[in-house]
This record gives C-alpha cells, sequence and structure tokens, in this order.
C-alpha cells in the first residue's frame, strides 16, 4: 500500500515543524517528523549513537538506516492506532533528504503535494534554530558552525529533492510571514489536494 503523502520541505528553520504539528493535529491527517524520530532515540541505541555522530557534524544519517527508521516509525504509529493509512495523509518533514532516499521511497508514497516552505533570509532561519535549540536542548541547532554546514548540505543534497518530484506537485510558500500567514497558505494549497 502506498501512503498518501504531503512533504513539507524547505531548509533548516524554514517553519516545516511549526506547521506540520499544526497539520497533525487536524483529523485526516498524519504528522511524522524524520528528525523527531531520530532524536528520540536513546543514546544506548546504536541508531541513536549514529545520529548523535552526524546531527552533531551538520550531517546527514545514511540512506539505508534513515529510511529503515522512518519505516518502523510509520509501522509503529498505525499499530497503535495514530496513524490510519486507509484515511489520514501523511504529512512528511525531513525524508527524503536526498534524490537515493526519493527512489528507495518510491514504491511506498504516492506523493500528492510539496509544499515548499521557502526563506530566502538565512540570518532569520540561523535565528529560528538557535531560538529552537534553546527551547528544545537540540544540538544539531546549537553551534553556529553547524548551522551552516546543515543549510550547505540541505542545498548540496536535499534541494535537488525537488526536481525529482517535478514542478507540478511543487507548492511554494513564503514562510518569512508569520506562522498565522504560513498556514493559511498552506490550507489552502492542502483543500486543493
Amino acid at each position: 500500500m502506498k501512503y498518501r503523502t504531503i512533504f513539507l520541505f524547505g531548509a533548516p528553520g524554514a517553519g516545516k515543524g511549526t506547521q506540520g504539528r499544526i497539520l497533525g493535529a487536524i483529523p485526516g491527517f498524519f504528522y511524522c517528523a524524520c528528525g523527531d524520530v531520530f532524536r528520540n532515540l536513546r543514546v544506548e541505541n546504536p541508531l541513536g549513537r549514529e545520529f548523535i555522530k552526524y546531527a552533531s557534524r551538520g550531517l546527514l544519517v545514511p540512506d539505508e538506516p534513515t529510511v529503515a527508521l522512518w519505516r518502523q516509525s510509520v509501522d509503529n504509529a498505525t499499530r497503535s492506532g495514530q496513524f490510519h493509512p486507509d484515511r489520514d495523509i501523511l504529512i512528511l518533514d525531513g525524508i527524503p533528504r536526498n534524490l537515493n532516499q526519493a527512489r528507495i521511497l518510491k514504491d511506498s508514497l504516492d506523493v500528492l503535494s510539496i509544499l515548499y516552505l521557502r526563506c530566502n533570509d538565512i540570518n532569520k532561519m540561523i535565528e529560528r534554530l538557535q531560538r529552537r535549540a534553546l527551547r528544545e536542548n537540540r544540538l544539531d541547532d546549537a553551534k553556529l558552525s553547524i548551522i551552516r554546514q546543515r543549510l550547505k548540505t540541505y542545498e548540496r543534497e536535499t534541494a535537488p529533492v525537488l526536481k525529482f518530484y517535478g514542478r507540478k506537485l511543487v507548492h511554494v510558500v513564503d514562510s518569512e510571514q508569520t506562522p498565522q500567514k504560513v498556514l493559511h497558505e498552506v490550507l489552502g494549497h492542502i483543500t486543493k489536494v
């Protein structure tokens, strides 16, 4: 079964998590943030150590463990009754992070739309990430050098994923607006799906 899916797409600090948590609270949607799945792993878990090793340098965790962990998370959410694939739309944040992951997930996802939260103000994204680091104690957002590396990694590895899915699916949302205005735009696109 392919999961009906909407991607929240954009650079770190573009506002994907803010919008995803709101959408996930609406009946008929299930929000899955791959980064949160990794951050919830215990340090004793080999994959948890792997995540810390990569995230602390601003790099992406290798594809196979990332996709395996994502599948396990979605399966657990289905078994626990949080996610109902037959009636819910999956809102994905943080996966696929590169072309290889997009290819691996091709047979699992029925991509309905890609909401590309674009923020051209790098300083605004850095500020958001640093605020989040303080609020949520996130190692991958704590140091300016790591943030800059994450933004470079995004441009190099993640941005090309948009071309993989094609322009017809991509809807650009200006995420420099207030979260309320961004949500208004996001909901406008979702109602067309």
